[in-house]
């Protein structure tokens, strides 16, 4: 990978490889049943970053794994991020119209079908993961294993949505407040960085390394989250903001106001940093893509 790539120009090229992998994946909308794969497609491909299987990606490539079949593990990590934003912006939890500026899944396909369409996400991406020949039993068993950790119900993402949910209109102090979105969002961004880090077979201090970098940005990217909500609009956002403050969810804008919020996260990033600095230019696009959570509009 050239260094000297701008970071939107590394962003680009990389979600072009996970977008072609996708495209592989999925099953072609001629499929039967039609409706399902339809729906898959629309939703995988209504637009997004591609930042977790990205992040995962690269990972991988610091501890000297190759593209593949290491873009097939990363794209698996894009089905279960779809997969949440589809039952996020369900009637029954944010009840939201637009994802990445189009119509959510439910109001296109219908609230059943989306339902069914976050499942078979889910389902696809184990069903990549535990694919024979991807990488060595034990290190495709501990993938596997990391993520359904971190997307679960201790202190993954499913807590942590239950947690936001049952925050609504109560008082919340910053130790609540960082477990809702150390789970929510954080457990997963980490579980990308680490799961990249374990294809390549790194060894036990380095992933105790990455993993201190995954938790740090993870926090962050909520943190942004968050004041995206409140200083952002659809057109930038691709999404409704204001939705936290008219639920009265529990956000860092809320208890810490706007300017203590972002410093926050730039205290975050700057750990994230130092936990790559024995990595030296090897590590530099993690360190671009930490700078970029921060730094996003979007």
């Amino acid at each position: 990978m050239n260094i000297t790539t701008t970071i939107s120009q590394y962003l680009e090229e990389q979600r072009a490889l996970i977008d072609q992998e996708l495209d592989q994946i999925l099953p072609s909308e001629d499929t039967f049943p039609y409706s399902i794969h339809k729906a898959m497609r629309y939703s995988v491909f209504a637009g997004g970053k591609r930042l977790r299987p990205i992040l995962c990606a690269e990972a991988g490539r610091l501890f000297g794994a190759g593209d593949r079949p290491l873009l097939r593990i990363a794209s698996a990590l894009e089905l279960v991020h779809t997969y949440s934003l589809i039952h996020d912006d369900l009637p029954a939890l944010d009840n939201d119209d637009l994802r990445r500026g189009k119509p959510t899944c439910h109001r296109a396909f219908g609230e059943a079908t989306a339902i069914l369409t976050g499942d078979a996400l889910l389902t696809l991406a184990y069903e990549v993961l535990s694919e024979p020949g991807n990488c060595s039993p034990e290190r495709q068993l501990r993938i596997i294993y990391e993520l359904a950790q971190a997307t679960g119900t201790r202190n993954g993402m499913v807590a942590g949505q239950v947690m936001d949910l049952e925050s609504s209109n109560q008082a919340m102090d910053a130790e609540h407040l960082e477990l809702i979105h150390s789970s929510k969002t954080g457990a997963f961004l980490c579980a990308s960085v680490r799961c990249g880090a374990i294809f390549a077979g790194a060894r036990e201090p380095d992933i105790d390394r990455l993993t201190i970098y995954g938790r740090r940005i993870g926090l962050a990217f909520q943190i942004v989250d968050d004041l995206l909500d409140v200083l952002g609009s659809s057109a930038t956002l691709g999404k409704t903001p204001g939705k936290d403050d008219h639920q009265s969810k529990a956000t860092y804008p809320a208890l810490y106001g706007i300017e203590e919020s972002r410093r926050k996260a730039e205290l975050l990033i700057e750990e994230a940093l130092e936990s790559l600095r024995p990595y030296g230019e090897a590590a530099e696009r993690l360190r671009q893509l930490a700078h970029f959570l921060i730094e996003r509009t979007a």
